[in-house]
């Protein structure tokens, strides 16, 4: 994990650089100022997931930190939905912004606005459709009662609604979700941006304005649980305040070709493309990968291609999801294996001591069958850590240069000189 941190340090610090540099730039017209970038990534992660046999339905769910100073995402996961039959379930991820209060809020209590909304018998699909809405109008007017006075921050949300007919998409801000059907993305929310045009019709005619992209200059979404500021237009309803906590709502049938459904908040999507990330969550699929594990690698390879923000991602699997296949798997274990004999070709044969970071990047120059889809060198970036600190950095290991003046790996000394370098 340290060399893993060590690499993401030296592979994103321009990227680090330029968003800190831009983001000090719109502080003055950013309603919560710069978001401040740790001086290293926090990568721990929490992995959980489930189960549901009785249909079928399998998830796994991570978070990281990542680069900000503070964690502001949450979500939540119920296989079973008290009061409805088996094969119900609700999943929610939530991002926060100005502070993690509306996402933790959201979290703990959207379940039970939805559970009150639906009723012991919902109608399908449209009273879903309808009881969705009403359920995130009355979260955000819950919290809006338990809100302090005056104080900024909100959170965008994406929710699942499985029912054994329908999945249900209900969505506000830039919170994503992306169904992948018979080997394609068959469908992906749009994030609620003030440029919409319907997002636009609505700021103007509540009597707000859009700056540099932005609503008033500062908020980058149109649509969020909490932002209460922006919901003081008189006269007009909660859905048509400058930000709307209506969510957007789509009823999807479900078909046995339907694979699997991505939720995720905007760290994961500002890294990766909906049908990179469709590519990548397959192949892992086929080595047997558990769903949660899977979260937390496909996070790590984000951090890997330069998201700076938190991140959290759930994943729930159909049992039309892609299976173990043996085939895939000794293609991976041998992978694995080349790549770890090419780190110690590049250790072996350097004049001087190589870095992380530089035996990474040579390897990306390089052509690399087998890589996996989507996520490339980058999903395999912990891999060549690994790989790295066990043959560079054992105890008892220092560099020696031989008589060719080739650097290799000695045992005659308890410390390492492969050390990071800027």
């Amino acid at each position: 994990m340290a060399a893993f941190a060590r690499l993401l340090e030296r592979l994103l610090w321009p990227a680090r650089e330029k968003q800190e540099s831009e983001e000090e730039e719109e502080g003055h017209r950013t309603q919560h100022g710069p978001q401040l970038l740790l001086d290293a990534p926090r990568c721990v992660q929490r992995p959980h997931g489930g189960a549901a046999a009785s249909c079928g339905l399998r998830f796994g769910a991570s978070a990281v930190q990542g680069w900000r100073a503070h964690m502001e995402d949450a979500h939540c996961a119920w296989l079973e939905l008290p009061g409805l039959p088996p094969g119900w379930a609700f999943f929610a991820v939530l991002d926060g912004h100005g502070g993690a209060r509306a996402a933790l809020f959201g979290a703990r209590h959207l379940p039970g606005h939805v559970l009150e909304a639906l009723g012991p018998a919902p109608g399908e699909p449209e009273g879903v459709r309808g009881a969705l809405r009403r359920a995130f109008l009355s979260a955000d007017a819950r919290l809006r009662a338990l809100w302090p006075r005056g104080e900024p921050g909100g959170s965008t949300a994406v929710a699942l609604l499985v029912s054994p007919r329908f999945l249900y998409l209900a969505h506000c801000g830039d919170s994503r979700a992306m169904l992948s059907r018979a080997g394609a993305v068959a469908f992906s929310t749009e994030d609620h941006r003030p440029l919409r045009p319907r997002e636009r019709e609505r700021i103007h005619n509540a009597g707000g304005i859009i700056r540099r992209r932005r609503l008033e200059g500062s908020l980058a979404v149109s649509r969020a649980l909490g932002d209460f500021a922006y919901k003081e237009a008189p006269g007009r309803p909660p859905e048509l305040q400058l930000v709307s906590a209506e969510p957007e709502v789509t009823a999807l049938a479900r078909q046995g070709e339907d694979e699997f459904l991505l939720l995720a908040s905007d760290g994961v999507w500002d890294a990766m493309s909906g049908a990179a990330l469709a590519g990548l969550v397959a192949s892992r699929l086929c080595l047997g990968l558990a769903p949660e594990l899977l979260c937390a690698q496909l996070l790590d390879t984000c951090l890997c291609k330069g998201s700076l923000d938190n991140m959290t991602c759930i994943l729930v699997c159909f049992p039309g999801a892609p299976r173990p296949c043996e085939e895939a798997i000794r293609k991976e274990l041998a992978l694995d294996a080349a790549l770890g004999r090419r780190v110690a070709e590049l250790c072996s044969s350097a004049q001087e001591p190589p870095s992380l970071n530089t035996v990474f990047w040579t390897l990306a120059s390089e052509d690399i069958p087998d890589l996996p889809p989507g996520g490339g060198l980058y999903c395999k970036a912990a891999v060549l850590a690994e790989a790295y600190s066990q043959l560079c950095q054992a105890p008892g290991r220092h560099w020696q240069k031989g008589p060719n003046g080739a650097g290799k790996p000695t045992g005659t000394h308890s410390d390492s000189s492969l050390d990071w370098k800027p």
